[in-house]
């Protein structure tokens, strides 16, 4: 895991995605917070952010949305925040039934997260949804 921490703030692009790769798969995303947010804000490649979103997304579960969710709040470079909304909409559990519920209860969770950041965007998707299909249900 060390290794990964270091790697995150390497010249190379590739390097720094491996690391979000590797950071997003810890058991305790906690513990690297601060390094995968700063991977998911990497201003000097997009595929470094979406390495890490894509990993995070892959997970399944609140943490790695809400990790998602929050760079996606902060985000100030267009480009980031392009690739960072990409990779919430091309999450892969939009395609099945099954995994659309399950997305749509985390944000719904996520819309009493105690970041007001989280909240907010969480918030938006589920906005950006309704809209979307006439109303969402996770039923």
């Amino acid at each position: 895991m060390s290794d990964a921490i270091r790697e995150a703030s390497s010249p190379a692009w590739s390097v720094r995605a491996s690391a979000g790769r590797l950071l997003a798969a810890a058991s305790q995303i906690e513990a690297v917070a601060g390094v995968l947010h700063s991977l998911l804000l990497d201003t000097q490649d997009t595929a470094v952010t979406s390495e890490t979103a894509t990993a995070l997304l892959a997970r399944r579960d609140l943490p790695g949305l809400r990790a998602v969710l929050a760079a996606r709040a902060q985000a100030v470079d267009v480009g980031t925040a392009d690739q960072l909304s990409a990779e919430l909409d091309g999450d892969l559990r939009w395609i099945t039934y099954d995994g659309h519920a399950e997305l749509i209860q985390q944000l719904q969770t996520l819309t009493s997260d105690a970041d007001p950041e989280v909240r907010d965007e969480a918030q938006r998707r589920l906005s950006l949804l309704r809209g979307s299909d006439g109303g969402l249900s996770a039923d």
